[in-house]
């Protein structure tokens, strides 16, 4: 039987990760945020990334605190919004990421929040690609995540049955 000769340098060519040594678990939280328009429109709040995604705002749970404390602390950081009334537990995202020889865990709390009072003083971090208020649908059809974007659904439902 006739086997080919190996192609000599081929290994050079394939471009491998660096092998994973550790596996870590982060969690974070964040809300989905909404307002009325003076029409009675519903709108959401959505941050665009730096890498120029479409999401809601969030951040990592620090030591001793709940993650609905962690949602309402990173709302008021990243966009400016003072006055909230954090509302439902929608539910939580897992999913994982490489960053460089470590794999990370993440799970996400997601929450329903009500902005109040001043809802156009918006404050984005320096960090932020944009920081919108975007009619639900439109916010829908732009969130970059599916998991995510299938608890704003869960969070429209809400708000419509509360009558919010």
């Amino acid at each position: 039987m006739h086997r080919p000769k190996p192609v000599q340098g081929l290994k050079k060519l394939v471009n491998r990760r660096p092998v994973i040594n550790e596996a870590v678990h982060e969690t974070t939280a964040g809300g989905v945020i909404f307002r009325r328009t003076v029409n009675g429109q519903l709108e959401l709040l959505l941050i665009r990334d730096a890498k120029n995604r479409w999401t809601i705002p969030k951040g990592h749970v620090e030591p001793g605190e709940e993650p609905k404390e962690t949602a309402a602390r990173e709302i008021t950081e990243e966009t400016g919004l003072t006055d909230i009334k954090m509302m439902n537990w929608l539910g939580k995202v897992n999913f994982r990421y490489r960053r460089s020889h470590t794999l990370v865990l993440m799970t996400m709390h997601i929450f329903l929040v009500q902005a109040q009072g001043d809802t156009d003083k918006l404050v984005p971090e320096d960090w932020m690609a944009g920081l919108e208020w975007l009619p639900a649908n439109e916010a829908i059809d732009k969130i970059a995540y599916e998991d995510i974007g299938k608890l704003i659904l869960l969070g429209m439902k809400k708000i419509r049955d509360a009558k919010l």
